[in-house]
């Protein structure tokens, strides 16, 4: 089995992780200004997360794994890098599905949210079940 290293994708490789989603049929897509974090086995990307800055903290926009390697402890350990680096506050809009497997990883319901995004969460639950959890 490879070995896996995480690290934060210098700005100028981010087509790579672009094209990682691409590969896997996956509607995510970078965006400009986006903190993007990587696990890779030899060369290749099998998982990516985004962050975005927001008042007060950092919104994690994204987390994909590859979908032959989940379950195996890869979006686990890429979330523990990224936020080792971010100790201010980290937020995320999940499915319900998803509340277990962000609660082991530290993330709590709480509030107050930055504005931004509690205009945008109201948004989206109109149309979707989501949580908003938070790190930190």
């Amino acid at each position: 089995m490879l070995s896996t290293r995480y690290r934060r994708l210098p700005h100028l490789l981010r087509p790579l992780v672009d094209k990682f989603y691409r590969g896997h049929r996956s509607p995510m897509r970078s965006q400009a200004g986006d903190e993007i974090w990587v696990a890779e086995q030899g060369d290749e990307i099998v998982a990516a997360l985004s962050l975005r800055a927001v008042a007060g903290g950092q919104w994690l926009t994204g987390l994909f794994v590859a979908p032959a390697l989940r379950r195996q402890g890869l979006a686990a350990a890429l979330l523990n890098h990224s936020l080792a680096t971010h100790p201010e506050a980290v937020w995320l809009f999940c499915h319900p599905d998803l509340l277990g497997f962000y609660q082991r990883q530290g993330f709590v319901t709480g509030q107050p949210l930055p504005n931004e995004l509690a205009e945008r969460l109201a948004r989206y639950q109109r149309n979707k079940a989501l949580v908003c959890l938070r790190a930190h």
